[in-house]
């Protein structure tokens, strides 16, 4: 379930970094100086957030089995569509004779694994988002704390999401020297540890 690096997430980040959070923190006396950091960075393995990277990688474990069990009963479909499309066009050729009963039983089989594919799906989506709240959401509240901290320290007016501006294609012109995403990612590393922690799963 790779989606975790975005799921969801985006939308936190989207919120952290608005404008109006960041200017409350920002001393009276600044003139403007406005930065942008790229969120989507901070999951990098060797790059990003230490904290980040590490609450992924728990949630990641917690649910590959899950995600390993889903990709067998994939695979089992894909496997036994072929072997119907395969029926089905010996039975339109006429030349191989078919056995009714085998195939049927094929489409009986594939029908049951599409549907608990469904509800599994449903039901790890449910589960996911329940546990990357408890997991993730400590982490995210300190990140978003930390933004503010850096803003007021570095006495930015503003910072902004680079990463969700691209997306929505509305960035015409950025200078570089803008762009204070290691120096956030290294401020928050090198920040004494919060009482943050990772919640086991229940």
């Amino acid at each position: 379930m790779k989606m975790i690096r975005l799921f969801a997430v985006s939308v936190f980040f989207a919120a952290l970094l608005s404008v109006s959070a960041i200017a409350q923190t920002a001393p009276a006396t600044t003139s403007g100086k406005i930065a942008v950091i790229n969120t989507y960075l901070f999951g990098e393995e060797k790059t990003g957030i230490t904290k980040y990277v590490s609450a992924m990688n728990a949630l990641n474990t917690e649910f590959k089995p899950l995600d390993t069990e889903l990709q067998g009963l994939v695979t089992r479909f894909q496997a036994l569509s072929k072997e119907i499309q395969t029926l089905r066009e010996q039975a339109a050729g006429g030349k191989v004779p078919i056995d009714e009963k085998v195939a049927n039983a094929k489409v009986d089989e594939a029908q049951k694994l599409e549907r608990d594919i469904k509800f599994k799906q449903e039901d790890a989506k449910a589960r996911f988002e329940k546990r990357q709240a408890a997991v993730l959401g400590p982490v995210m509240q300190d990140i978003y704390k930390a933004v503010q901290e850096f803003s007021k320290q570095k006495g930015y007016t503003m910072i902004l999401d680079i990463g969700k501006m691209a997306e929505a294609d509305i960035i015409m012109a950025l200078d570089e020297k803008a762009d204070v995403t290691k120096d956030f990612i290294t401020f928050f590393n090198t920040r004494p540890a919060t009482t943050a922690t990772t919640a086991t799963p229940k």
